[in-house]
């Protein structure tokens, strides 16, 4: 199967839809791209043989790929200078998070002189944007869980604060998704379940956002039923591409969905993800069940509303249990404390910079610095509410 989608934005889908990838610079009127990966992607066969492809059409393509996962500020600003250096005209984010992330913000500020911090996702600190010059993007997905692909920000890490922000503006949306389902079958069973996790915090946290965007809910309801149906089944066989098709998809449709709103998932998840490097999708996927029953008062009947949908009893607690079995089969720890050392946390400031986090503002209960100190505490116990 191979088709086009176009919301929120052109979006080329099907097996070996890669070998599109020139095409679609030549849509877009990039003569001389960036291709953005990081550092383990660059060194992997697959990646080898789609950059000498792209070369091929293009022999003056410049990489940038200085970077790992929970990119830094330091990272964008490197990989501008490689954009200028080699006057480049469009960027080729190629990748999981990070170098979907690190891709978009070099695009951005390639045509920026402030720095990256003054455009944090507050208020309207992305009308600051010089727009004119700011080039176009072409996503290309390798893992199906941060859906950045049809997102407008990009998470970075600030060395100087440990904070990870939330880089804002509208042109951070790629122009050119490409979903190719083949690039994702050599992902291990660990980050498959990782980064699926990641998509269904996505759509959840969505989903469960206050707000009127029934738009926003029907697309995170179907990414819910997507990742139900094939998350276990990509785990186990990693080349099914019906499966991995899935949940690529699933990942796309969180991050359009988000745009409603996050929550205490993510709140609790950035610092940990700034200050220990634990995998996002990780730390969401274990932060989960305790902000779901946190959130119980003011989402029960939202999330038993649903539960039909996807084949389960219509009450809350078979929607928390289908969470709690799908983390176990998936082997996801069910406390922080089993990836990170206790004794390094720092307890109050984590939970300051967690209630200052973006995505504390959409959670629908309203959250106090003690709540999120109690969050904590219980995903260090495993207590759930």
């Amino acid at each position: 199967m191979k088709t086009n989608w176009n919301y929120p934005t052109s979006i080329w889908v099907g097996e070996d839809r890669i070998k599109d990838l020139p095409e679609a610079c030549k849509n877009l009127k990039i003569l001389s791209p960036l291709f953005v990966t990081d550092k383990d992607l660059i060194n992997l066969e697959m990646t080898k043989t789609i950059i000498s492809e792209v070369k091929k059409k293009f022999s003056n393509l410049a990489i940038f790929s200085n970077f790992s996962g929970n990119p830094l500020g330091e990272n964008v600003e490197e990989g501008v200078l490689e954009f200028k250096k080699n006057k480049c005209d469009g960027v080729i984010a190629f990748g999981g998070g990070s170098g979907l992330d690190v891709g978009k913000a070099i695009a951005f500020m390639s045509a920026q002189t402030r720095p990256i911090w003054d455009f944090e996702d507050i208020g309207d600190n992305w009308k600051r944007a010089n727009e004119k010059n700011i080039t176009p993007i072409i996503a290309v997905p390798t893992t199906a869980g941060t859906g950045s692909e049809t997102g407008r920000a990009s998470a970075i890490i600030n060395k100087k604060t440990g904070v990870k922000k939330i880089i804002f503006h509208p042109k951070f949306l790629p122009s050119v998704v490409i979903l190719d389902p083949v690039l994702t079958v050599n992902l291990s069973p660990r980050l498959t379940a990782a980064t699926g996790m990641d998509a269904l915090a996505h759509n959840l946290e969505a989903f469960c956002a206050p707000g009127f965007h029934p738009m926003a809910n029907g697309i995170a309801i179907e990414g819910m039923k997507l990742i139900k149906k094939s998350l276990i089944k990509a785990v186990n066989d990693g080349k099914d591409l019906e499966a991995r098709a899935d949940l690529l998809a699933a990942a796309s449709m969180g991050s359009t969905s988000f745009q409603k709103g996050l929550g205490a998932i993510h709140s609790l998840s950035h610092p940990i993800n700034a200050q220990f490097n634990v995998h996002h999708g990780l730390s969401n996927a274990i932060f989960m069940p305790y902000v779901l029953t946190f959130n119980k008062t003011l989402i029960e009947d939202r999330i038993i509303s649903i539960c039909d949908y996807l084949n389960l009893e219509k009450n809350f607690q078979s929607f928390l249990n289908w969470v709690l079995d799908l983390r176990k089969k998936l082997n996801i720890p069910h406390k922080i404390s089993e990836v990170i050392d206790v004794k390094k946390i720092n307890l109050d400031q984590l939970s300051k910079m967690a209630l200052e986090d973006p995505s504390t503002g959409t959670n629908p209960k309203k959250l106090t610095i003690d709540d999120m100190k109690i969050l904590y505490e219980h995903s260090i116990s495993g207590k759930l509410f």
